[in-house]
């Protein structure tokens, strides 16, 4: 099927004179998590995971992607003709070089201009246009033979409170007119789904997980306009956006509208597109992070603190399912996706509940050596009383947004699985307990969670945490920890005080198993004295670890405190909501070792 796609798509770039065609994994809006509309990669490669670029030529095809996605994405083109591209390994060619081979002298590079960043667009027609190459940008390709393409999504919006917010988009505004103003800017076009989601507090169901609306947003120092499906709103959010003076406008408006902004222009090229970029006078603009970015990922206390009730609400429905699992699993047939399922049925039961944060990655064996794995009916496995059961999962709260996941023994472990599990175990323990100055970047700290796992000779393809949104998406800029700077991740800024990241190093053996426990940190003040600012973390994900995994002598008498008291709390905190059977059974699974 996919070979028959290329055949058709490879005809019609011929006819449109195109020597080479890029497909990123992108919307309008540069997001990270697309819907079903603009799964264009997907449709023309067959490869489902988040991140990759296609770039079809007339008698080849590649992919790229990251290291979480080498094994799947190696199944998954297996046949289409698409060659992997792994990134970050020595000998895989960037794309510009790949281009360079594919596409001759004063020949044609297309793609969609509104799924392309500027920034990335700008540096392809640069760095081609030496070579006589042109970019042909106006023209969605894969629309044209994709026949059963779904349509734009038009659910209802809805406005988060200010109880759950901590803060109005009136005064939000304010803070972004006065950044603005001291920039020397006129006006900020903003793109991005979770900065125009968090700046008017405004959610919707437009991606499955993610609680955005597609839209865009102009900001002057005396207006404010929307741009989106105007439907999605009901009387009172445009009766409360007129309060503020936000002007509603139709979705694809800021094309056109964008030619008449007069004055400086702030703007973030990583997110806007190629398509507005060129409608706009390049002395205009100022190319930087959006404010905003930075604001929403400082969470307030009224935040910080509905995030945390809202990880009570996710460790009672992750307990139940650890509960179910446990002990059920030498009495009935489970799969990897029944256990979803249930997971995500005792989610639904929690109050306030608004959705899963992501597809749940319920992974068995072998198959949680895949980062991203995702079970369908083809790989479902059944689950048998041996091996471990890794579940990566997460919720959409009225409170907050939660991402956990813990690896389970379903059965005796051998030496080896244990030693792993618990080196795993000792990384994530290491960063938690970290104490360090302020300044400190996710980038100085890594290190604290993979050394227990390099002592082994053994690394992780991927950074060890990032930021969480608030109701918004779970990967969040531009925090985060990683042990180099990968510049198209943007998340190696300083720690600030409130900024919550992920804590999830993990082992993955190729064919035999895979190790991951990831928990929750807020970054706080500690003391500070004569050397400065010291921070540390709060961490504030509530579920048991599973100690049937762990090898006890392996740990030392800090990680055994540490373990200790994280399991006391996690009891304390949880055993009020859950039944008697539960609370006796958490009550052996939180035991001090």
């Amino acid at each position: 099927m996919i070979q028959e796609r290329l055949v058709k798509f490879r005809s019609l770039m011929k006819e449109k004179g195109i020597h080479a065609y890029m497909v990123p994994t992108s919307d309008f809006h540069e997001t990270e998590y697309v819907g079903d509309h603009f799964k264009a990669r997907t449709y023309m490669s067959g490869f489902t995971g988040s991140s990759g670029t296609l770039i079809i030529a007339l008698e080849d095809a590649a992919l790229w992607t990251d290291g979480r996605y080498f094994i799947q994405a190696a199944a998954q083109l297996e046949g289409s003709g698409i060659t992997l591209m792994k990134m970050g390994e020595p000998d895989t060619p960037t794309m510009v070089q790949y281009l360079l081979n594919q596409i001759p002298d004063n020949g044609v590079l297309g793609f969609d201009g509104r799924v392309m960043n500027s920034r990335l667009g700008n540096q392809l027609k640069e760095t081609l246009g030496k070579h006589g190459i042109t970019i042909h940008a106006d023209e969605d390709l894969v629309d044209m033979i994709w026949n059963d393409r779904p349509g734009l999504p038009d659910g209802p919006a809805f406005l988060l409170d200010s109880a759950y917010t901590g803060k109005a988009a009136s005064e939000k505004l304010a803070d972004v007119r006065k950044i603005m103003n001291d920039r020397g800017c006129d006006a900020h076009i903003i793109t991005s789904l979770d900065d125009i989601a968090w700046l008017f507090n405004l959610r919707g169901s437009d991606i499955e997980c993610y609680p955005v609306v597609l839209a865009y947003a102009l900001i002057t120092a005396d207006s404010a306009k929307l741009y989106l499906d105007g439907n999605k709103l009901n009387a009172d959010i445009r009766s409360q956006f007129a309060d503020m003076g936000v002007k509603i406008c139709d979705y694809s408006a800021i094309y056109e509208d964008v030619k008449s902004v007069s004055g400086k222009i702030m703007l973030d090229g990583a997110s806007v597109n190629y398509a507005i970029y060129q409608n706009l006078n390049p002395d205009q603009i100022l190319d930087c992070a959006n404010p905003t970015q930075l604001m929403k990922a400082v969470k307030n206390e009224t935040e910080l603190n509905n995030t945390i009730d809202a990880h009570i609400k996710d460790g009672v429905a992750f307990t139940k399912f650890m509960y179910w699992l446990k002990t059920n699993i030498n009495h009935m047939e489970i799969s990897e996706i029944s256990a979803s399922d249930y997971l995500e049925a005792c989610r639904r039961q929690q109050e306030g509940f608004l959705d899963l944060s992501f597809n749940t990655i319920s992974a068995y064996k072998e198959h949680a050596a895949m980062m991203h794995y995702s079970a369908n009916e083809e790989s479902n496995a059944m689950l048998k009383p041996e091996g471990m059961l890794l579940v990566d999962s997460g919720g959409q709260y009225f409170q907050g947004t939660t991402d956990i996941t813990r690896t389970m023994a379903l059965g005796p472990l051998s030496n080896e699985l244990k030693t792993h599990f618990t080196a795993v175990l000792r990384s994530m323990i290491n960063l938690a307990k970290a104490r360090f100055l302020y300044g400190c970047r996710g980038v100085n700290l890594d290190i604290l969670a993979r050394g227990p796992i390099w002592d082994l000779n053994i690394d992780y393809r991927c950074g060890t945490g990032h930021g969480v949104g608030h109701v918004l998406n779970v990967h969040e800029s531009p925090n985060g920890f990683r042990w180099k700077i990968v510049p198209e991740r943007n998340d190696s800024c300083v720690l600030e005080e409130g900024m919550i990241t992920t804590d999830e190093p993990g082992i993955y053996v190729e064919g035999s198993h895979g190790i991951r426990i990831e928990n929750e940190l807020i970054t706080r003040k500690g003391e500070a004295n004569e050397y400065g600012q010291f921070m540390y973390f709060q961490t504030i994900t509530v579920a048991p670890i599973d100690l049937d995994a762990i090898d006890a002598g392996q740990l030392n008498a800090d990680e055994k405190k540490w373990l200790n008291d994280y399991h006391k709390h996690v009891y304390d905190t949880l055993a009020p909501y859950l039944d008697e059977d539960i609370q006796a059974w958490l009550k052996e699974y939180t035991r001090a070792i």
